[in-house]
């Protein structure tokens, strides 16, 4: 018997829901940053075993949205808890319940997918807290499994894994082994500039950029891929920060993403960047759909 599905991943801002989904993956194909909302899009990912298929989605975290761009990425969400086979809902281990993690509970109410509760960070949490912490989740929402993990050491994992895998019903294989991810390599090259971007820089900075591949050449006789990209800012002072003094700024964050992708593609990198000024796009419907940020 053969075993596939779905399996989305939510949770509040900043939980870890894409170390969590790297993990389960075993690769680093969605970003990770200690700054909220740094997921945009839903990544997919997808882990073979012998007997099963597990296709993972990486989504934004849920929020109360201010922004265009924010209720983009909230309905992005929404839209995955109602798609998929399982959903593990992510929290931090911490000795109370968030307040953002009882409005993502609210959104639950009317679904009638198993629900994993999956605590995450627990080599950050005494072990005294961490059973009345599973006892006040559990009086809030009926979950199939509670599982505690730590995605940045990989504890946990295992058993998440095959809880999953012990849930999921008969299915097909949807994509072959050697696919670990449907996302272009195109979408993966403006995300790892983008996570640089988000890593360096400061304040609103990595909220108002958008990254745009303009070409991706791959040269496989040489094993190599050109790529040049636009980072998109908001203002003429953000785009003078991003490209820094004598460029420093744009060279960092061009030769650090540059490393990630020759990891990731198995090629040389040549990477080149230029940075644009797009008043206002976090507010535009129009540039969030032409970014990729909003599907009517």
């Amino acid at each position: 018997m053969f075993k596939s599905g779905f399996i989305g991943i939510i949770g509040r801002p900043n939980a870890g829901k894409s170390t969590l989904f790297n993990a389960v993956i075993g690769d680093k194909i969605s970003i990770t940053t200690d700054k909220p909302q740094t997921t945009r899009n839903k990544i997919t990912g997808i882990r073979n075993f012998p007997d099963a298929q597990l296709i993972f989605l990486d989504t934004p975290g849920m929020h109360k949205p201010k922004t265009a761009m924010n209720r983009a990425m909230v309905q992005t969400t929404r839209e995955t808890i109602n798609s998929v086979d399982v959903l593990l809902m992510l929290v931090e281990a911490d000795s109370n319940v968030h307040p953002h993690d009882l409005f993502l509970i609210e959104s639950l109410a009317q679904v009638k997918t198993p629900v994993f509760l999956v605590i995450n960070k627990i080599d950050l949490i005494e072990k005294k807290f961490l059973l009345p912490l599973i006892d006040k989740f559990r009086n809030l929402y009926n979950y199939r499994e509670i599982i505690p993990v730590s995605a940045l050491k990989g504890d946990g994992i295992d058993n998440l894994l095959n809880a999953i895998i012990a849930t999921l019903p008969e299915g097909p294989k949807y994509y072959p082994d050697e696919i670990i991810t449907d996302a272009t390599e195109r979408f993966i090259a403006a995300e790892f500039i983008r996570e640089k971007i988000t890593l360096f820089t400061k304040q609103e900075i990595p909220y108002s950029t958008a990254v745009e591949v303009d070409s991706f050449k791959e040269n496989e006789r040489n094993n190599l891929i050109r790529i040049s990209a636009t980072i998109n800012v908001e203002k003429d002072s953000q785009k003078a920060i991003m490209i820094g003094k004598k460029g420093a700024m744009l060279k960092k964050i061009g030769a650090q993403a540059r490393l990630e992708m020759e990891r990731l593609f198995g090629a040389k990198v040549y990477l080149e960047l230029f940075v644009k000024v797009k008043k206002e796009w976090t507010s535009s419907e129009k540039m969030l759909e032409e970014f990729g940020l909003l599907k009517h």
